[in-house]
Protein backbone atom coordinates (compact mmCIF):
# COMPACT_ATOMS: atom_id res chain seq x y z
CA UNK A 1 0.00 0.00 0.00
CA UNK A 2 1.47 3.36 -1.04
CA UNK A 3 1.72 6.12 1.51
CA UNK A 4 0.68 9.61 0.62
CA UNK A 5 1.94 12.91 1.94
CA UNK A 6 5.57 11.86 2.44
CA UNK A 7 5.18 9.00 4.92
CA UNK A 8 5.36 8.91 8.69
CA UNK A 9 8.51 11.07 8.96
CA UNK A 10 6.81 13.94 7.17
CA UNK A 11 3.87 13.60 9.54
CA UNK A 12 6.17 13.86 12.55
CA UNK A 13 7.83 16.96 11.12
CA UNK A 14 4.44 18.52 10.42
CA UNK A 15 3.31 17.79 14.00
CA UNK A 16 6.50 19.31 15.41
CA UNK A 17 6.10 22.46 13.30
CA UNK A 18 2.51 22.82 14.46
CA UNK A 19 3.54 22.40 18.11
CA UNK A 20 6.18 25.13 17.71
CA UNK A 21 3.68 27.45 16.04
CA UNK A 22 1.17 26.84 18.85
CA UNK A 23 3.83 27.58 21.48
CA UNK A 24 4.82 30.80 19.72
CA UNK A 25 1.18 31.88 19.44
CA UNK A 26 0.77 31.33 23.20
CA UNK A 27 3.73 33.61 23.89
CA UNK A 28 6.08 30.86 25.09
CA UNK A 29 9.75 31.73 25.01
CA UNK A 30 11.98 29.27 23.24
CA UNK A 31 15.75 29.33 23.49
CA UNK A 32 17.52 29.90 20.21
CA UNK A 33 20.68 27.81 19.85
CA UNK A 34 23.85 29.55 18.77
CA UNK A 35 24.58 29.01 15.08
CA UNK A 36 27.21 26.38 14.54
CA UNK A 37 28.53 24.24 11.73
CA UNK A 38 28.42 21.24 14.07
CA UNK A 39 25.18 21.49 16.07
CA UNK A 40 25.10 20.05 19.57
CA UNK A 41 23.17 16.78 19.60
CA UNK A 42 20.47 16.29 22.18
CA UNK A 43 21.55 14.04 25.04
CA UNK A 44 20.47 10.47 24.27
CA UNK A 45 20.49 8.89 27.68
CA UNK A 46 17.46 10.47 29.29
CA UNK A 47 18.37 11.56 32.77
CA UNK A 48 16.59 14.58 34.21
CA UNK A 49 14.41 17.19 32.57
CA UNK A 50 15.22 17.78 28.93
CA UNK A 51 17.72 14.92 28.84
CA UNK A 52 20.03 16.41 31.48
CA UNK A 53 21.19 13.92 34.13
CA UNK A 54 21.27 16.64 36.77
CA UNK A 55 24.04 18.22 38.79
CA UNK A 56 26.30 15.90 40.80
CA UNK A 57 25.26 16.01 44.45
CA UNK A 58 28.59 14.83 45.81
CA UNK A 59 32.28 15.55 45.40
CA UNK A 60 33.34 13.49 42.41
CA UNK A 61 36.67 11.78 41.91
CA UNK A 62 38.61 14.52 40.11
CA UNK A 63 41.50 13.44 37.95
CA UNK A 64 43.70 14.87 35.22
CA UNK A 65 43.92 12.71 32.10
CA UNK A 66 43.93 14.72 28.86
CA UNK A 67 44.57 12.69 25.74
CA UNK A 68 44.94 14.08 22.21
CA UNK A 69 41.97 12.45 20.50
CA UNK A 70 38.44 13.47 19.58
CA UNK A 71 36.96 12.58 22.99
CA UNK A 72 36.53 14.96 25.90
CA UNK A 73 38.89 13.97 28.70
CA UNK A 74 39.50 15.27 32.23
CA UNK A 75 41.74 18.32 32.03
CA UNK A 76 40.33 19.49 28.70
CA UNK A 77 38.09 22.47 28.10
CA UNK A 78 35.37 21.69 25.60
CA UNK A 79 32.18 23.37 24.41
CA UNK A 80 28.81 21.86 25.26
CA UNK A 81 25.22 22.83 25.94
CA UNK A 82 24.91 23.64 29.66
CA UNK A 83 21.47 23.76 31.30
CA UNK A 84 20.54 26.72 33.44
CA UNK A 85 20.53 25.93 37.15
CA UNK A 86 16.98 27.16 37.68
CA UNK A 87 15.51 25.41 34.60
CA UNK A 88 17.32 22.40 33.17
CA UNK A 89 15.16 22.48 30.03
CA UNK A 90 16.89 25.71 28.96
CA UNK A 91 20.55 26.55 28.72
CA UNK A 92 23.31 27.79 26.49
CA UNK A 93 26.41 26.64 24.67
CA UNK A 94 29.50 27.39 26.73
CA UNK A 95 32.99 26.16 27.59
CA UNK A 96 33.30 23.60 30.37
CA UNK A 97 36.30 22.04 32.09
CA UNK A 98 35.99 18.25 32.16
CA UNK A 99 37.06 16.99 35.60
CA UNK A 100 36.05 13.33 35.47
CA UNK A 101 33.68 10.64 34.23
CA UNK A 102 30.93 8.72 35.99
CA UNK A 103 28.23 6.31 34.80
CA UNK A 104 28.72 7.24 31.15
CA UNK A 105 28.61 11.00 31.82
CA UNK A 106 31.25 13.67 31.70
CA UNK A 107 31.68 15.57 34.95
CA UNK A 108 32.35 19.20 34.11
CA UNK A 109 32.54 22.73 35.49
CA UNK A 110 31.28 25.72 33.55
CA UNK A 111 33.52 28.62 32.53
CA UNK A 112 32.74 32.28 32.08
CA UNK A 113 34.66 35.30 30.87
CA UNK A 114 32.68 37.47 33.29
CA UNK A 115 34.80 38.75 36.17
CA UNK A 116 33.17 37.63 39.42
CA UNK A 117 35.89 39.14 41.61
CA UNK A 118 33.84 42.33 41.82
CA UNK A 119 30.70 40.53 43.04
CA UNK A 120 32.34 37.60 44.88
CA UNK A 121 30.53 38.29 48.17
CA UNK A 122 27.14 38.37 46.46
CA UNK A 123 27.94 35.24 44.45
CA UNK A 124 29.05 33.41 47.61
CA UNK A 125 25.88 34.49 49.42
CA UNK A 126 23.95 32.68 46.67
CA UNK A 127 26.22 29.62 46.92
CA UNK A 128 28.19 30.32 43.74
CA UNK A 129 31.98 30.15 43.91
CA UNK A 130 34.39 30.99 41.09
CA UNK A 131 38.15 30.84 40.68
CA UNK A 132 40.34 32.48 38.07
CA UNK A 133 42.13 30.25 35.57
CA UNK A 134 43.44 32.93 33.23
CA UNK A 135 43.24 33.00 29.45
CA UNK A 136 43.60 30.17 27.00
CA UNK A 137 42.85 28.81 23.55
CA UNK A 138 39.29 27.86 24.58
CA UNK A 139 38.33 31.54 24.12
CA UNK A 140 38.94 32.94 20.65
CA UNK A 141 39.48 36.42 22.13
CA UNK A 142 41.83 35.04 24.82
CA UNK A 143 39.87 36.72 27.61
CA UNK A 144 40.62 35.66 31.20
CA UNK A 145 38.19 33.00 32.42
CA UNK A 146 36.76 31.84 35.70
CA UNK A 147 35.51 28.36 36.61
CA UNK A 148 32.48 27.78 38.80
CA UNK A 149 33.58 25.22 41.39
CA UNK A 150 30.37 24.62 43.36
CA UNK A 151 28.26 23.14 40.53
CA UNK A 152 29.43 19.88 38.95
CA UNK A 153 27.56 19.15 35.74
CA UNK A 154 26.85 15.64 34.48
CA UNK A 155 26.87 15.87 30.69
CA UNK A 156 26.32 13.36 27.92
CA UNK A 157 29.61 13.00 26.01
CA UNK A 158 27.60 13.25 22.78
CA UNK A 159 26.64 16.81 23.80
CA UNK A 160 30.23 18.02 23.39
CA UNK A 161 30.34 20.27 20.35
CA UNK A 162 34.06 20.93 20.03
CA UNK A 163 37.32 20.82 21.90
CA UNK A 164 38.81 24.11 23.06
CA UNK A 165 42.10 23.42 24.81
CA UNK A 166 43.88 21.49 27.52
CA UNK A 167 44.28 23.17 30.89
CA UNK A 168 47.74 22.73 32.38
CA UNK A 169 48.14 20.40 35.36
CA UNK A 170 48.92 23.14 37.89
CA UNK A 171 45.73 25.10 37.13
CA UNK A 172 43.68 21.88 37.03
CA UNK A 173 44.96 20.93 40.50
CA UNK A 174 44.01 24.39 41.81
CA UNK A 175 40.48 23.94 40.41
CA UNK A 176 40.20 20.43 41.88
CA UNK A 177 41.30 21.69 45.32
CA UNK A 178 38.69 24.47 45.17
CA UNK A 179 35.95 22.01 44.19
CA UNK A 180 36.82 19.77 47.15
CA UNK A 181 36.98 22.75 49.52
CA UNK A 182 33.66 24.24 48.42
CA UNK A 183 31.67 21.02 48.07
CA UNK A 184 33.00 19.33 51.24
CA UNK A 185 30.32 21.05 53.35
CA UNK A 186 27.37 19.70 51.39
Amino acid sequence: MAQTGGGPARGLVRAAVEAIRAALRSGARTPVPAPTANPTPEPRDGGGAGGYAGDAADVPDLHYAPYADDRADPGEIVWAWVPFEEDHTQGKDRPVLVVGRRDGHLLALMLTSKDHDRDAADEARHGRHWIDIGAGAWDRQHRPSEVRVDRVLQLDPAAVRREGATLDRERFDQVAAAVRRVTRGR
